[in-house]
């Protein structure tokens, strides 16, 4: 059975994002000019916008312009995490799931881990000890964006789209302070020495003083 115009349209739009290898954040052609790309009218162009917008994959800003969503694709809640009534099991299985994932993916960001990236993660690492040091509220933010970081240095692409979702804040840093200061200062002689072995067991300590100070 054929798609109706609008989802070809869609499938089409969608072919041309990759096509141009888009980046976040980059701005779309005009409708004007989408509809010439596509050879359709300007309002089925419309409707296939406001399609990729409701799927998180482009943003429109008024007077702007048409963008790159930085959620490319990505749905608030993908796996409905949120309707699950047993949350302290939910928190459980999540926590048990990133100690399958996340070593791992600590060990394939050192391997992978580039020059300017080093740079990026040095200065974040950098910012996380002196939070903890000093024991600013922001630790929350910078440790979860450490963790989406590596998830992107891992060069997979499904652990970089679906770790977002089991992380979630650690609530008592203070407890174990000193211990996770010495964790992170060695996350960034693995990190510069690229090696793979030590960041895997440095995540693993990690995950360790995670659970003792949510307990």
């Amino acid at each position: 059975m054929e798609k109706p115009l609008v989802g070809q349209k869609v499938d089409q739009l969608l072919d041309l994002i990759l096509e141009r290898n888009y980046e976040t954040g980059a701005k779309l052609p005009n409708e004007f000019e989408l509809a010439e790309d596509l050879n359709v009218g300007r309002s089925t162009i419309r409707e296939a916008v406001r399609t990729l917008v409701a799927r998180n994959i482009l943003e429109v800003k008024q007077g702007s312009g048409t963008f790159i969503s930085p959620k490319r694709g990505v749905s608030e809640d993908p796996f409905g995490f949120s309707i699950l009534k047993n949350s302290e099991t939910l928190i459980s299985d999540m926590f048990a799931t990133r100690l399958l994932v996340e070593p791992k993916m600590a060990s394939l960001a050192a391997q992978n881990i580039k020059t300017d990236q080093l740079e990026v993660i040095e200065n974040l690492l950098l910012k996380i000890i002196l939070a903890l040091k000093n024991e600013l509220p922001e630790i929350k933010h910078l440790d979860t964006e450490f963790h989406k970081l590596l998830a992107k240095y891992s060069e997979n692409i499904v652990i970089e789209r679906f770790l977002p979702t089991l992380l979630v804040a650690n609530t008592n840093y203070k407890k174990y302070k000193k211990e996770l200061i010495n964790v992170y200062e060695a996350f960034l002689v693995a990190f510069k020495t690229k090696n793979s072995v030590m960041a895997e067991d440095l995540m693993n300590k990690y995950l360790f003083l995670y659970q003792l100070s949510n307990k």
